[in-house]
């Protein structure tokens, strides 16, 4: 029988205890967990965690961790007393705003499989008792929600994997990463190396300070969040509503409470109710500045992750507090602490390999909430090559180079902790940091009036003011409806024109942010052709749209791939992640081979890119450009070199928004004047400045998908409509032979497009769709189509749903009747593209 991996595990709470026992269940038994405190008392956020568990969140992936988690400490009991009290949760909206984003986040419950209801003042008075009735308008019940005992369940987990064969060491500090020819191969502490050939950092808000020992950026800010313990509350006790087998720390009758208008949380502790606060002003904790408490003095009120509490900063919460459990007016603050946990640039969890340590990875920002489930997909990781649930959202790799600085981090992870309950929209653009990435047309989309909306640190024009005369001239038929107030936020009718335009005229469009890689040398070849499933083996000047798979066949990502020359290509990917998948694979390949030797380089900020498209596109390009771009000289999906007034710029034949055109690029200092010779040139044909608003609509209607929101790595290519990218003549790539098995098992479910039928409703996403009256599916990609006239909305859904088939969308608690239609809803015929 072969050896498993070495694996050590640095952190011995919520996450990586149950990250031992999900391996050791899998029967890779050679792990050792080492923790700097006690064992039976760590000393970390686990330690002091309230765990309550809401379960729905905006994001499946986050769902499905927080629904494995309730039931695995479901699953996991000493003498009878379980680790998770399924209490429920109670979320109680006392202003109308709050009401309404309710009904949308029962929308994303539904659309992620969790059971819940919209309930009014009474029936939330009726679950929890003690509630001011006056003050609540309604509130979001989910039942399977509840309370974990998370030390309870460390102390199960540890002996359950130790019977496995586990080793568990505490009091031991980690104080080194070894590594040796870029692999990690062992952790040092005071008494000795540890061997490893895989070592994972669980540490928690300690993580930056072990991910330092391995030379890597692990951007998470620690911070301090007030919690308090009341003197008993005579009420609870009278209240009486059923005995619970649980210990005292995790007894409850009621659910748990959220109060999100006032940035607060309620759980009972027995007679007590314990209080958690997000109200207070953001406390970054500076890790060496901590008490230094020795494992021999650690205790539940002396541990380094429980600070001193800031009365006065919890004072007005407290009278929040009474306000809504006037039962609290009989009872006072009998303890109180600032507990400090983990927040990320986007509020996410960090997980994945490091970019340059090969085996050295992180589990880290992850609250108990998601813990076992994030456990379970890094030993899916390990051990199979990927998770089962898509980790897209949570790589740590995800970042930017920007995004990763100590003051972008605290930056922005102060203000997610501000915003924590906030109602946001999806499209809510951060205040600051702003402008740390601009395009070398910013100055000139400036000056035309660009409304700006941020991703990945780039400013993305979404309209320009300059276009608004032209509402004015949009011929009645291309008049969209007006949107309802929350799908007007952060979008404008000047969209409407700009769409109008691309479609009769001609318009510019700044794609300078959609990451560009360079892959190059004797190897690059071999390298795209493993890494995709398309045919990249083309003569230069080819350019092929093609799919990354996964090892199981699910879709890793979506690219472009030019060949520029025999041994250079351009890659168009979908972010940092796709770039540091290349730079792993090339760096194994060149050591396999040094003969096969692949450079990767990430061009995109030292090149720029213009989308030139419209029927009237040829027209504006001659007039800069004494090169061919008719169908013989630049035929569809081909790239050349070219000159546009004297400037070289790679010219791809591609187009997004299904017209007539090329992605130009060149290098960053020719931008400016390339933009500025092409708005000139194309004055005569109404040339103008469009942005994402009018693209996202025009790329609907054409049926073209976003990778991240239509697809993520669960879904494989045929589901997606993405089979005519998989080569005919090619079986030797990644993820091959797990799509062929894929192929052959029926479908469960399909990416369909919807129109809505009263023409006037728009979604926005992530909305559940229902079918012969259940919930089947969900709506991935949504907006107005200003050319069909009606609003489009995609969607997984059965395979029994075909065209022709009535389905509604639930949206905001208000089922809207839509149609599953056939796509693409414009130029079927690809006349257009090809014109």
């Amino acid at each position: 029988m072969r050896a498993t991996p070495r694996v050590v595990i640095i952190g011995a709470g919520i996450v990586g205890a149950n990250l031992a026992d999900e391996l050791a269940t899998r029967g890779w038994t050679s792990v050792t967990v080492l923790d700097q405190g006690p064992l039976n008392l760590a000393g970390g956020s686990t330690s002091h965690a309230p765990g309550l568990v809401f379960q729905t969140n905006p994001s499946k992936t986050m769902t499905e961790f927080a629904a494995y988690t309730v039931d695995k400490l479901l699953s996991l009991s000493d003498e009878g007393v379980a680790c998770f009290n399924q209490v429920g949760g109670l979320e109680v909206a006392t202003t109308p705003e709050r009401l309404e984003d309710l009904k949308r986040k029962l929308g994303y419950a539904t659309s992620w499989g969790i059971e819940g209801r919209i309930i009014d003042a009474d029936e939330c008075t009726k679950h929890y008792p003690l509630l001011n009735q006056d003050m609540v308008l309604g509130g979001l019940h989910v039942p399977s929600d509840g309370l974990a005992s998370a030390a309870r369940a460390v102390q199960l987990l540890i002996r359950k994997a130790t019977a496995a064969g586990v080793t568990f060491i505490g009091s031991t500090p980690v104080t080194g990463i070894e590594q040796s020819g870029g692999k990690v191969t062992g952790v040092q502490t005071p008494d000795g190396v540890i061997p490893a050939d895989i070592v994972v950092s669980c540490a928690g808000f300690w993580g930056p300070k072990i991910g330092a020992m391995a030379g890597m950026a692990v951007p998470l800010l620690p911070l301090a969040h007030q919690y308090v313990t009341t003197t008993a509350v005579p009420e609870l006790v009278a209240t009486n509503l059923r005995t619970n087998p649980l210990d005292p720390s995790n007894g409850a009758r009621m659910p748990i409470l959220r109060h999100q208008d006032r940035d607060l949380y309620f759980r009972e502790h027995g007679d007590r109710i314990g209080i958690g606060s997000y109200a207070h002003r953001p406390m970054p904790v500076d890790l060496d500045r901590l008490p230094d408490v020795a494992p021999g003095q650690m205790s539940e009120h002396r541990m380094p992750s429980r600070l001193e509490f800031t009365e006065e900063d919890f004072l007005p919460c407290w009278e929040d507090s009474r306000q809504l459990l006037p039962a609290l007016r009989g009872a006072e603050i009998a303890d109180g602490f600032n507990g400090i946990f983990s927040f990320t640039p986007d509020g996410g969890p960090l997980i994945g390999q490091s970019p340059e340590l090969e085996g050295f990875y992180v589990a880290e920002a992850v609250w108990v909430t998601h813990s076992a489930g994030v456990a379970r997909a890094v030993a899916e990781l390990l051990i199979e090559g990927e998770s089962r649930i898509p980790l897209h959202e949570c790589e740590v790799s995800r970042f930017e180079a920007v995004q990763t600085a100590d003051s972008y981090v605290s930056e922005t992870s102060q203000k997610n902790f501000v915003e924590i309950y906030d109602v946001l929209h999806p499209l809510q653009p951060r205040e600051s940091p702003r402008d740390l990435r601009v395009s070398p047309f910013n100055c000139r989309q400036k000056e035309l009036g660009a409304f700006f909306l941020e991703a990945s640190g780039w400013e993305r024009p979404h309209w320009f003011e300059a276009n608004r005369p032209l509402l004015d001239e949009l011929p009645a038929e291309w008049q969209a409806p007006e949107r309802g107030s929350w799908a007007a936020m952060f979008s404008s009718p000047i969209s409407a024109a700009e769409a109008w335009k691309t479609r009769t005229a001609v318009a510019l469009y700044d794609m300078t942010a959609l990451k560009r890689l360079e892959v190059s040398g004797p190897g690059a070849l071999a390298l795209l052709q493993r890494l995709s499933a398309g045919q990249i083996d083309k003569k230069p000047g080819a350019v092929t749209y093609c799919l990354l798979l996964n090892d199981d066949g699910g879709v890793r990502s979506d690219i472009t791939i030019a060949r520029l020359d025999e041994a250079t290509f351009q890659v168009g990917a979908n972010g940092n992640i796709d770039f540091d998948y290349f730079t792993r694979e090339a760096r194994r390949q060149t050591a396999d081979d040094v003969s096969q030797w692949v450079q990767v380089r990430d061009i995109t900020g030292s090149t720029c890119c213009i989308g030139l498209w419209g029927p009237l596109a040829r027209e504006v390009i001659a007039k800069v450009s004494a090169d061919d771009f008719t169908n013989d000289g630049l035929r569809y999906f081909r790239t050349k070199q070219v000159r546009i007034g004297g400037i070289p710029v790679t010219a791809m034949r591609l187009s997004y928004v299904g017209e007539l055109g090329w992605e130009l690029y060149t290098t960053a200092e020719y931008g400016l004047k390339l933009w500025d010779l092409l708005f000139e040139a194309g004055q005569e044909q109404g040339i103008i400045a469009a942005g994402r608003g009018a693209f996202n609509s025009l790329r609907l209607e054409k049926g073209y998908r976003l990778w991240g929101t239509d697809m993520t790595p669960e879904h494989e290519p045929f589901q997606a409509g993405l089979g005519f990218s998989i080569a005919k003549n090619k079986d030797s790539f990644v993820g091959a032979e797990a799509l062929a098995e894929r192929r052959a098992q029926p479908a469960a479910r399909q990416l369909r497009c919807l129109t809505v039928d009263d023409g006037t409703s728009v979604v926005l996403g992530k909305e559940p769709v229902f079918f012969n009256g259940e919930a089947a599916g969900y709506v991935t990609s949504a907006a107005y189509g200003y050319t069909v006239k009606r609003p489009i909305a995609y969607a997984w859904l059965p395979p029994s749903a075909s065209e022709g088939d009535a389905v509604e969308i639930e949206y905001f608690g208000t089922r809207i009747a839509a149609t599953v239609s056939a796509e693409p809803l414009v130029d079927p015929g690809m006349e257009r593209l090809r014109g």
